[in-house]
């Protein structure tokens, strides 16, 4: 009785409601509106900047299916910009950054210099990406060093990836900009020699791989630059780029997290398309942007993750 009364009830109160229009576009199955695309938020000591970044970056973002992150700093004009900062993404091979940075603090703790191995395994990670060398690296440090490491850095949204798999490691753009200006500034963290060397290796990332944020950078411009690519079923391709700019007045460093691509390609091009709106809205006055020289198909073995622990060559076209 008590179910059937409550019953009765519930049918007057939906009769009454599309009696007075209440439901009338469900019942008339309108269309839900479009999500608006999410505006970055920006702050600069240089006048005007802030306003162009934000819509510049937010344009670039326009219809596209990405759900991209942003963190962007310039010392040069106190300008910073945000957009979705701590929201995390799995990190593919971005994290092979980390990776570096946590040997290289636990070695200046320790007191003692990179053996050849290390300097041979650190080497292949960064600049060819290379997966092996960095699951050696990763095992040798263990989740506690690399803990201790992005707790030192004040990267504390940071989850190192369990079971092994390092590029599942849950990044944000936030710590990943805090890593970046830990490489680019003298810091506690990271002595010059460490920040130098891996700099260094970051300036000689192999051709096919050096896509991504350097997209669109003045000619004059030093580019040091870390990607990482994965494919999962939920959320489609992660793609994401890291990058500092600097020398010849430049000081800045930028990086783009996207994941739900549907291709590769989307990823790439996001990123692309905001690194082009950063660097032409920071330099007004560049007339000439570096190229890259970048093969048809390049190449990069694909984190390995519980799905495919061996690991994919896969291939993009980047334009």
């Amino acid at each position: 009785m008590t179910t059937s009364h409550i019953s009765r009830r519930a049918r007057g109160a939906l009769y009454a409601a599309l009696a007075t229009g209440v439901l009338l576009p469900v019942a008339l199955g309108a269309a839900p509106v479009a999500a608006a695309t999410p505006t970055t938020s920006c702050t600069s000591g240089k006048a005007g900047l802030a306003a162009k970044l934000s819509k510049d970056i937010t344009a670039a973002l326009k219809g596209r299916k990405s759900t991209t992150a942003v963190t962007l700093h310039d010392r040069t004009t106190d300008t910073t910009c945000t957009l979705r900062s701590t929201s995390k993404y799995d990190s593919a091979s971005v994290v092979k950054a980390t990776v570096l940075a946590t040997l290289l603090w636990d070695n200046t703790k320790h007191n003692r210099y990179l053996t050849q191995r290390e300097i041979d395994l650190s080497t292949a990670m960064i600049t060819k990406s290379d997966n092996n060398a960095t699951t050696s690296l990763w095992k040798q440090l263990g989740a506690t060093k690399v803990q201790a490491f992005l707790k030192a850095a004040g990267m504390t949204h940071t989850v190192p990836g369990s079971g092994g798999y390092w590029g599942l490691t849950q990044i944000t753009a936030q710590d990943e900009q805090r890593l970046l200006t830990l490489l680019t500034s003298k810091n506690s963290v990271l002595s010059d020699s460490a920040r130098s060397y891996e700099l260094g290796l970051m300036r000689k990332v192999v051709s096919s791989q050096r896509w991504g944020t350097p997209a669109g950078v003045p000619a004059d411009a030093t580019v040091q630059v870390k990607n990482g690519w994965l494919q999962r079923a939920t959320h489609g391709w992660r793609v994401h780029s890291i990058g500092a700019f600097t020398g010849n007045g430049h000081d800045y460093v930028l990086t783009v997290l996207t994941q739900d691509n549907k291709t590769m390609n989307d990823g790439v091009n996001t990123i692309q398309a905001v690194a082009r709106a950063v660097h032409k809205d920071l330099n007004p006055r560049v007339l000439r942007a570096r190229t890259f020289t970048v093969p048809t198909a390049p190449q990069e073995a694909v984190p390995p993750v519980p799905e495919a622990p061996a690991g994919r060559m896969l291939t993009a076209k980047p334009r």
